[in-house]
Protein backbone atom coordinates (compact mmCIF):
# COMPACT_ATOMS: atom_id res chain seq x y z
CA UNK A 1 0.00 0.00 0.00
CA UNK A 2 1.63 3.35 -1.27
CA UNK A 3 1.98 6.04 1.68
CA UNK A 4 1.91 9.76 0.99
CA UNK A 5 3.30 11.95 3.84
CA UNK A 6 0.66 14.86 4.72
CA UNK A 7 0.83 17.82 7.51
CA UNK A 8 1.80 17.03 10.73
CA UNK A 9 -0.12 18.93 11.56
CA UNK A 10 -3.33 16.73 11.06
CA UNK A 11 -4.17 15.46 14.11
CA UNK A 12 -0.92 15.71 15.98
CA UNK A 13 -2.26 13.95 19.22
CA UNK A 14 -2.45 11.09 17.89
CA UNK A 15 0.46 10.96 14.47
CA UNK A 16 3.18 12.09 16.64
CA UNK A 17 2.86 9.52 20.11
CA UNK A 18 2.30 7.04 17.04
CA UNK A 19 5.69 8.04 15.33
CA UNK A 20 7.41 7.77 18.62
CA UNK A 21 6.36 4.53 20.14
CA UNK A 22 6.84 3.09 16.49
CA UNK A 23 10.62 4.34 16.60
CA UNK A 24 10.61 3.21 20.64
CA UNK A 25 9.71 -0.36 19.99
CA UNK A 26 11.97 -0.18 16.73
CA UNK A 27 14.87 0.24 18.92
CA UNK A 28 13.81 -1.99 21.37
CA UNK A 29 13.53 -5.10 18.49
CA UNK A 30 17.15 -4.20 17.42
CA UNK A 31 18.46 -4.85 21.19
CA UNK A 32 16.19 -8.31 21.18
CA UNK A 33 17.87 -9.30 18.20
CA UNK A 34 21.42 -7.98 19.50
CA UNK A 35 21.13 -10.26 22.56
CA UNK A 36 20.06 -12.82 20.25
CA UNK A 37 23.47 -12.87 18.59
CA UNK A 38 21.84 -14.90 15.25
CA UNK A 39 22.36 -12.50 12.92
CA UNK A 40 21.13 -8.87 12.26
CA UNK A 41 19.87 -6.73 9.63
CA UNK A 42 22.18 -5.06 7.39
CA UNK A 43 22.29 -1.88 9.31
CA UNK A 44 22.89 -3.55 13.01
CA UNK A 45 25.38 -5.60 11.49
CA UNK A 46 27.29 -1.83 10.77
CA UNK A 47 26.53 -0.94 13.96
CA UNK A 48 27.61 -3.59 16.19
CA UNK A 49 30.82 -3.80 14.01
CA UNK A 50 31.69 -0.28 14.63
CA UNK A 51 30.76 -0.80 18.29
CA UNK A 52 34.03 -3.81 18.29
CA UNK A 53 36.58 -1.08 17.16
CA UNK A 54 35.16 2.05 19.80
CA UNK A 55 34.24 2.53 22.77
CA UNK A 56 30.86 4.00 21.71
CA UNK A 57 27.28 1.75 23.06
CA UNK A 58 25.66 0.40 19.96
CA UNK A 59 22.79 2.69 20.49
CA UNK A 60 25.08 5.51 20.21
CA UNK A 61 26.52 4.38 17.40
CA UNK A 62 23.41 3.83 15.54
CA UNK A 63 22.42 7.77 16.45
CA UNK A 64 25.55 8.61 15.07
CA UNK A 65 25.66 6.80 11.70
CA UNK A 66 21.59 8.12 11.42
CA UNK A 67 23.11 11.44 11.48
CA UNK A 68 25.97 10.56 9.30
CA UNK A 69 23.54 9.29 6.62
CA UNK A 70 21.72 12.46 7.10
CA UNK A 71 24.12 14.44 5.60
CA UNK A 72 24.45 12.29 2.34
CA UNK A 73 20.94 14.23 2.06
CA UNK A 74 22.47 17.38 1.01
CA UNK A 75 23.93 16.72 -2.82
CA UNK A 76 20.38 14.42 -3.10
CA UNK A 77 18.48 17.21 -2.40
CA UNK A 78 16.19 16.26 0.02
CA UNK A 79 14.79 17.64 2.67
CA UNK A 80 14.21 16.62 6.25
CA UNK A 81 11.31 16.23 8.43
CA UNK A 82 9.88 15.50 11.81
CA UNK A 83 10.04 11.77 11.22
CA UNK A 84 13.26 12.19 10.29
CA UNK A 85 15.18 13.99 13.32
CA UNK A 86 12.75 11.86 15.51
CA UNK A 87 14.21 8.88 13.93
CA UNK A 88 17.77 9.69 14.96
CA UNK A 89 16.82 10.81 18.11
CA UNK A 90 14.54 8.02 19.57
CA UNK A 91 16.11 4.65 17.51
CA UNK A 92 19.66 4.71 19.14
CA UNK A 93 18.48 5.28 23.17
CA UNK A 94 15.60 2.92 22.55
CA UNK A 95 18.65 -0.04 21.56
CA UNK A 96 20.21 1.11 24.85
CA UNK A 97 17.47 0.49 27.66
CA UNK A 98 16.89 -2.69 25.44
CA UNK A 99 20.30 -3.97 25.68
CA UNK A 100 20.71 -2.65 29.41
CA UNK A 101 16.84 -4.66 30.39
CA UNK A 102 17.95 -7.96 28.52
CA UNK A 103 20.23 -10.55 29.78
CA UNK A 104 23.69 -10.14 28.46
CA UNK A 105 24.16 -14.50 27.94
CA UNK A 106 20.96 -16.03 27.02
CA UNK A 107 20.94 -19.79 26.83
CA UNK A 108 20.00 -21.28 23.26
CA UNK A 109 16.52 -21.66 23.36
CA UNK A 110 15.80 -17.97 25.08
CA UNK A 111 18.26 -16.99 22.23
CA UNK A 112 15.87 -18.27 19.31
CA UNK A 113 13.18 -16.31 20.76
CA UNK A 114 14.82 -13.50 21.30
CA UNK A 115 15.59 -13.61 17.17
CA UNK A 116 12.16 -14.26 16.24
CA UNK A 117 10.22 -11.92 18.63
CA UNK A 118 13.12 -8.93 17.61
CA UNK A 119 12.08 -9.14 14.25
CA UNK A 120 8.09 -9.35 14.49
CA UNK A 121 8.55 -6.49 16.40
CA UNK A 122 10.38 -5.26 14.22
CA UNK A 123 8.29 -5.74 11.17
CA UNK A 124 5.57 -4.10 13.60
CA UNK A 125 6.98 -1.26 14.33
CA UNK A 126 8.12 0.02 10.76
CA UNK A 127 4.23 -0.36 10.25
CA UNK A 128 3.43 1.33 13.34
CA UNK A 129 6.36 4.64 12.39
CA UNK A 130 5.89 4.21 8.71
CA UNK A 131 1.94 4.62 9.26
CA UNK A 132 2.14 7.96 11.09
CA UNK A 133 3.25 9.60 7.88
CA UNK A 134 5.22 12.34 9.31
CA UNK A 135 8.36 11.41 6.69
CA UNK A 136 10.76 9.05 6.28
CA UNK A 137 14.24 8.33 8.73
CA UNK A 138 17.67 8.75 7.61
CA UNK A 139 18.20 5.15 5.53
CA UNK A 140 14.86 5.75 3.50
CA UNK A 141 15.83 8.99 2.36
CA UNK A 142 19.13 8.40 1.01
CA UNK A 143 17.37 5.21 -0.95
CA UNK A 144 14.58 7.38 -2.06
CA UNK A 145 17.00 10.09 -2.99
CA UNK A 146 19.72 7.75 -4.76
CA UNK A 147 16.28 6.13 -6.65
CA UNK A 148 15.47 9.48 -7.74
CA UNK A 149 19.07 11.09 -8.53
CA UNK A 150 19.91 8.12 -10.61
CA UNK A 151 16.99 6.64 -12.25
CA UNK A 152 17.45 3.32 -11.31
CA UNK A 153 14.58 0.82 -9.66
CA UNK A 154 13.95 1.30 -5.98
CA UNK A 155 14.76 -2.73 -5.86
CA UNK A 156 18.20 -2.09 -7.41
CA UNK A 157 19.23 0.97 -4.77
CA UNK A 158 18.08 -0.76 -1.84
CA UNK A 159 19.93 -3.66 -2.89
CA UNK A 160 23.26 -1.96 -3.31
CA UNK A 161 22.91 -0.09 -0.54
CA UNK A 162 21.74 -3.08 2.35
CA UNK A 163 24.56 -5.41 0.59
CA UNK A 164 27.53 -2.40 1.13
CA UNK A 165 26.77 -1.77 4.52
CA UNK A 166 26.26 -5.89 5.26
CA UNK A 167 29.66 -6.48 4.02
CA UNK A 168 31.21 -3.28 5.37
CA UNK A 169 29.56 -4.65 8.93
CA UNK A 170 30.80 -7.92 8.21
CA UNK A 171 34.27 -6.90 7.71
CA UNK A 172 34.15 -4.92 10.79
CA UNK A 173 33.21 -8.02 13.27
CA UNK A 174 29.39 -7.46 13.36
CA UNK A 175 27.28 -10.65 13.44
CA UNK A 176 25.62 -12.11 10.25
CA UNK A 177 23.81 -15.16 10.09
CA UNK A 178 20.92 -17.17 10.03
CA UNK A 179 19.18 -14.02 11.68
CA UNK A 180 20.48 -12.02 8.63
CA UNK A 181 18.97 -14.37 6.15
CA UNK A 182 15.68 -14.51 8.38
CA UNK A 183 15.08 -11.12 8.70
CA UNK A 184 15.55 -10.11 5.08
CA UNK A 185 13.05 -12.60 4.19
CA UNK A 186 10.01 -12.21 6.53
CA UNK A 187 10.50 -8.41 7.69
CA UNK A 188 8.87 -7.06 4.84
CA UNK A 189 5.96 -9.19 4.76
CA UNK A 190 5.41 -8.78 8.29
CA UNK A 191 5.90 -5.06 7.50
CA UNK A 192 2.32 -5.26 4.84
CA UNK A 193 0.76 -7.20 7.30
CA UNK A 194 0.31 -4.91 9.60
CA UNK A 195 0.36 -1.64 7.61
CA UNK A 196 -3.42 -1.51 7.34
CA UNK A 197 -4.33 -1.64 10.80
CA UNK A 198 -1.49 1.12 11.60
CA UNK A 199 -1.93 3.41 8.21
CA UNK A 200 -2.91 7.27 9.77
CA UNK A 201 -6.36 8.29 7.95
CA UNK A 202 -5.97 11.97 6.84
CA UNK A 203 -9.58 13.62 6.50
CA UNK A 204 -11.69 10.56 5.82
CA UNK A 205 -9.24 8.24 3.44
CA UNK A 206 -9.89 4.67 3.77
CA UNK A 207 -6.61 3.05 4.75
CA UNK A 208 -7.32 -0.11 7.28
CA UNK A 209 -8.61 -3.16 5.81
CA UNK A 210 -12.15 -3.14 4.76
CA UNK A 211 -14.71 -5.70 5.81
CA UNK A 212 -16.30 -8.11 4.04
CA UNK A 213 -20.07 -7.18 4.06
CA UNK A 214 -22.77 -10.09 3.40
CA UNK A 215 -25.45 -9.12 1.32
CA UNK A 216 -28.74 -8.94 2.59
CA UNK A 217 -31.08 -12.17 1.86
CA UNK A 218 -34.99 -12.23 0.46
CA UNK A 219 -35.89 -13.13 4.40
CA UNK A 220 -33.63 -10.19 6.12
CA UNK A 221 -34.48 -7.44 4.02
CA UNK A 222 -31.34 -4.77 3.80
CA UNK A 223 -29.10 -3.95 6.24
CA UNK A 224 -29.66 -0.77 7.96
CA UNK A 225 -29.11 2.61 7.13
CA UNK A 226 -30.27 1.54 3.56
Amino acid sequence: MPLTYVSVRERPARRIPQLLCGLALYGLSLALMVRAGLGLSPWSVLNEGLARHTSLSFGTLTTLVGAGVLLLWIPLRQRPTLGTFANIATVGWASDLGLWLLPAHPGPPLRVALLLGGILLNGASIAVYVGARCGPGPRDGLMTGLTASTGRSLRLIRTVIELTVLAAGWLLGGAVGAGTVLYALTVGTITQYCLPWCGYRARGERVGPTRRTRRPSAATGPGPGR
